[in-house]
């Protein structure tokens, strides 16, 4: 592990942030993370949302209630530095070749980061539509870089932000043009979401192996009823 020198920390809500880290000789793929260190060593992996062409490394990190890292990493400031693992990750967005013709995006949250970087890293990177969902629109990232590049969908599930749907990311499936054979699916962000999705598009005999996750937050499941 290494440290690395903050260039910028921009607060987008009460607790999001794009933390910009130098890249030094960090070499990735996107849809890579880097575990970010406090000073006690307690870690958290992140996915890089910058491209590979980049001079920095850029997240989007949320800050969690009594979360060690997120709430350190969200008061580093120019200068500061934070300690970072050797990229690694087996998600691959852009991945190409014959066997991935076409691909469709699914996010939620932070999870649009390793698209984010796929976008920016590779020109020809061409999702057929992405699909992103977030609690408020405030939390949406990067919105009109996205919408320039590929179909975006926006679903806002805690507010009310027309004209985009009022709802979960799930709600979009059905408004999905139909797909041509072959289609890849990439979902990233929170289990529940991942879990939803995978199984809608199984029971329409999407192939397994056309399915590809990354779960950047599990959700604590309810407590058992009394």
């Amino acid at each position: 592990m290494g440290s690395l020198r903050v260039i910028s920390n921009r607060l987008i809500t009460q607790d999001l942030f794009a933390l910009t880290l130098e890249r030094a000789s960090v070499s990735f793929q996107p849809g890579d993370c880097v575990a970010l260190a406090n000073p006690a060593l307690d870690s958290r992996p992140y996915s890089m949302a910058s491209g590979t062409g980049e001079d920095g490394l850029r997240f989007y990190i949320r800050r969690m209630s009594g979360g060690a890292v997120s709430a350190w990493l969200a008061t580093r400031q120019p200068g500061d530095t934070v300690d970072v693992s050797p990229p690694f990750g087996w998600f691959r967005p852009a991945q190409s070749g014959p066997d991935v013709a076409a691909r469709v995006f699914i996010a939620t949250g932070t999870g649009v980061a390793p698209f984010l970087s796929a976008l920016r890293s590779d020109p020809d990177c061409r999702p057929l539509a992405l699909l992103y969902g977030a609690r408020v629109l405030a939390d949406v990232v990067e919105l009109p870089y996205i919408a320039e590049r590929c179909p975006l969908t926006l679903a806002i599930s805690r507010e009310n932000a027309p004209p985009h749907h009022h709802g979960h990311v799930t709600d979009l499936l059905d408004r999905l043009p139909p797909q041509p054979p072959g289609t890849h699916y990439y979902m990233c962000g929170l289990n529940a979401m991942v879990d939803a999705v995978g199984a809608v598009l199984t029971a329409r005999g999407v192939p397994f192996t056309h399915l590809h996750r990354e779960v950047f937050f599990n959700q604590a499941p309810p407590p058992p009823a009394p």
